[in-house]
C-alpha cells in the first residue's frame, strides 16, 4: 500500500539570494522564519548549535523540470550520465532539498544563516540541530565528480 504525506511548511526564508545558481553560495546570508504559530520555546537551546539541517522545497521549479532520466550533470558530457537519484537539483520527483547552514543567531522565531542554498521566498519543511553522530558513520566515497562540478560552490559570488 502506498501512502503519501501531506506536509506544511513550518517557515519561509527571508533575505539572502532572489534567484537560483549553480555556484557561489559562499557567505550568503539569511533568514529562516518560522511561522508566528509557533511559540517561541519551539527553538529554546537551538543556539547551542552551530549548524542545523534544513528541509525546503525548490519553490521556483515546476514539476515539468522533474527527470527521471540518467544525465550528466549540469550538461557537462566530461561528467557520466547518472539517475535522478544520484543528482542533488531540482528534478527530483518531490522537488525537496537539505541544506545544513551555520546558525549564526536566533532571535525569537527568526534564525540567522549563513550558507544556506535556498533562495529568498523558499518554503521550509523542517528543521532541527546538526548532531554529529547522525552523521555519516565509517569512511565515505564518491566519484571524483561531485568535487570538479561543486568546486566553486561555497565560493564568494563574483564582484
Amino acid at each position: 500500500m502506498t501512502q503519501s504525506l501531506e506536509i506544511k511548511p513550518i517557515g519561509t526564508v527571508v533575505g539572502g539570494r532572489v534567484e537560483p545558481t549553480d555556484d557561489h553560495w559562499g557567505g550568503t546570508t539569511s533568514i529562516i522564519r518560522l511561522n508566528p504559530g509557533f511559540p517561541v520555546e519551539s527553538v529554546q537551546g537551538i543556539e547551542e548549535f552551530s549548524h542545523l539541517v534544513v528541509t525546503w522545497h525548490f519553490h521556483k521549479a515546476s514539476p515539468d523540470d522533474v527527470a527521471l532520466h540518467a544525465r550528466s550533470p549540469r550538461n557537462n558530457p566530461a561528467w557520466p550520465a547518472t539517475g535522478t537519484f544520484v543528482h542533488r537539483n531540482h528534478r527530483r520527483p518531490n522537488q525537496l532539498a537539505v541544506s545544513f547552514p551555520r546558525l549564526l543567531k536566533a532571535d525569537g522565531l527568526d534564525l540567522h544563516v549563513t550558507d544556506l542554498d535556498a533562495i529568498d521566498g523558499t518554503p521550509v519543511y523542517d528543521l532541527a540541530p546538526y548532531f554529529a553522530e547522525f552523521g555519516p558513520r565509517g569512511d565515505q566515497r564518491q566519484p571524483a565528480w561531485p568535487g570538479e562540478m561543486l568546486g566553486d560552490y561555497w565560493a564568494p559570488p563574483p564582484r
